[in-house]
Parts: structure tokens; sequence; C-alpha cells
């Protein structure tokens, strides 16, 4: 969000720092449906545009202009609405539900930000695992049981969990014993 705030002045971040974070402070989050503001201070502040105090006036024009745009505000705030619910429709059309209960094994896609600085490995396992779920946190953390030697939080995202399906019980090895020796061009 900064980076785009500051957009070709990234030197002057710390000086729009404060816009971004009353912004962001100011924005519906998706999992409260609440403002950060509005719970810590159980109220939205007033922005520019309803701290405005507009003097009474007896000019037509003026108050024309200030019911239309009024109007045009309730518009583009209903507009926003409809929008932001195609958006989470067209989502949750693509979206699969999964659920692990305790007990399950799944496989781990460990990320790059799980390890410290240096550890990670472009050429290491992306998947590893299984490993059996311990406790759903919420309906997209899990609690893992993770070997110690992982050195990483037991927490992961249901992103990063897949299902594990063991191997087939059909034999790895597709020579039998007898066709051994003669592949391999007798003893």
């Amino acid at each position: 969000m900064l980076r785009c705030v500051v957009q070709e002045h990234p030197n002057i971040w710390d000086e729009i720092l404060g816009q971004a974070e009353f912004a962001y402070n100011s924005m519906t989050n998706r999992s409260t449906g609440r403002s950060p503001f509005s719970i810590v201070y159980m109220k939205q502040p007033n922005h520019t545009v309803d701290s405005a105090v507009l003097p009474k006036c007896s000019s037509q024009r003026a108050t024309d202009f200030v019911e239309q745009f009024s109007t045009k505000l309730q518009e583009v705030r209903q507009q926003l609405t409809k929008s932001n619910a195609k958006y989470k429709e067209s989502v949750d059309r693509h979206r699969k539900e999964r659920k692990f209960n305790p007990g399950d094994l799944v496989m781990v896609h460990l990320r790059r930000e799980r390890f410290p600085q240096g550890a990670y490995s472009k050429l290491s396992q992306r998947k590893v695992g299984p490993f059996t779920v311990l406790k759903q946190i919420n309906p997209n953390a899990y609690i893992m049981d993770l070997p110690s030697h992982y050195n990483t939080s037991t927490t992961f995202n249901i992103g990063d969990l897949i299902a594990y399906h063991p191997p087939d019980a059909a034999p790895t090895n597709l020579f039998s014993s007898e066709s051994d020796s003669s592949v391999g061009g007798g003893e």
C-alpha cells in the first residue's frame, strides 16, 4: 500500500506514512467487517468531506450542488458495495472448500519466508511430509505436528496444506527378481 502512495518518490515514504496509516485504518477489514478505527474508537473518524461544514446559504445553485454531490457520494458507495459483492461471488465460485480434521495426514508447502535468512535453498523440497494435523485454529489455520529440526512455526495457512494420499501398494520395482539377471547382462 505504501508503495502505491509514494509512487515515483520512494524517498518521502516517511512523510506519507501518516496518510497511508489513516487510509489503512479507515478501510473495512474483510475478516471483521469493520475498520480498525471503528473497532478501537467505536466510531469512524471524520474524513475531509464529512468534516466540511457547508455554510447555510440562500443560493439555489449551491443547494442543488450540495444535493447532487451527496447523491453522487451515495451512488458511489452503493456501486462499490455492488462491485465488492460481484467480486466476492466471482472469487467464491473458483474457491475449493478444504477442511482437515485432527489426525489427518497432509503435505506442507514450505515457503521461503519460513526459513531464517540464508537457510533457504531454491533446490530444496517445496512439499514435505506427511505430517499430522493437531488442531484447527480457525477455518484457515491449522497446527501441525512438525519435527523440531524444521525450526519454523507449526501453524500453517490452509493454502500451504495439501491432502496426503499414500502411494499405491503396487511394487515400485518394474522388474521381477527373475528378470534382473537377464536385464543386467547376466552374472
